[in-house]
């Protein structure tokens, strides 16, 4: 009975061992091993969104008419979690995941990619994702190597037009920070795996945060809180202003500056969700 009782437990502890392992990222080998072990898999895509904000421009809350030419962010780390409990993102912390998937490597993608009707740019795809519900996304900006976007983890490349008056402005950021937000909040649900087909996670970028937005209460928290565009407006000469935010330090108010980090550091959302977002370098 002895022998039996340890031989019962040691192949107990081998189950545990084996199923606490699913929860690594998704390389090749653990596709591999997905398949020999038959879990059931999917594609799951990872989106990048700047909303119709980005897509079509809009109104400032001080009456400037904004559109972009391109808005480059650099992303790394990007991962999805089966999480167990759900993630608070008020509350922070690390997610705590049953299965969680990444894309390797670094993604510089442009927001202001293609058409107004453009669907939100794909960043990477995992195609054997095990089945389950996504339900909470982190990611890190951090700055680029190369490329348009380089020594900054984001750059904005617009113009901004009011009563006749035109300026062509870059905006560049050298803050890198870590976005992690729990389940997507918007008109469907998002994050959903099932065998042979492809859910997607996405990540939306709130570009009113820094400009404020006409459409909205001039009251509205997010426009008390914007600095819109006229501080940038004033740094134009012969109608460009090209600037980085460190630069911004020493060229604005320090209620207007204290806003702007504070829009970047919220700038990452999922859907409407807010994120618990961390400013990792300065």
């Amino acid at each position: 009975m002895k022998r039996l009782s340890v031989a019962v437990l040691a192949i107990f502890i081998l189950a545990l061992v084996a199923g606490c392992g699913g929860g690594g990222n998704n390389t090749e080998k653990g596709e591999e091993q997905n398949s020999e072990q038959g879990i059931q898999t999917g594609t799951l895509e990872f989106r990048a969104n700047g909303e119709d904000f980005v897509r079509k421009g809009f109104t400032s809350k001080d009456g400037w008419n904004i559109t972009f030419d391109n808005i480059y962010i650099n992303l790394a780390e990007v991962t999805a979690y089966q999480a167990d409990p759900p993630y608070d993102a008020e509350e922070g912390g690390e997610v705590k995941a049953k299965t969680q998937v990444g894309l390797e490597g670094i993604h510089t993608v442009d927001l202001a990619e293609g058409g107004e009707d453009a669907d939100p740019v794909l960043v990477g795809k995992i195609k054997d994702a095990p089945v389950g519900h996504y339900n909470a996304l982190s990611w890190k900006m951090v700055n680029a190597d190369q490329g348009p976007a380089k020594s900054y983890s984001l750059v904005i490349d617009g113009k901004a037009e009011k009563g006749g008056e035109t300026i062509d402005f870059v905006i560049k950021d050298a803050t890198e920070y870590k976005y992690t937000g729990g389940e997507y909040v918007g008109d469907e649900r998002k994050g959903f795996v099932k065998e042979d087909k492809t859910g997607e996670l996405e990540m939306t970028f709130h570009f009113d945060h820094i400009f404020g937005d006409a459409g909205m209460p001039a009251d509205d928290e997010l426009n008390t809180r914007a600095p819109g565009f006229a501080p940038f407006a004033g740094l134009a000469q012969n109608g460009k202003v090209e600037v980085s935010v460190a630069e911004l330090k020493d060229k604005l108010d320090a209620e207007t500056f204290n806003n702007l980090k504070h829009s970047l550091v919220t700038l990452g959302h999922v859907g409407e969700g807010h994120c618990h977002s961390e400013i990792l370098s300065e």
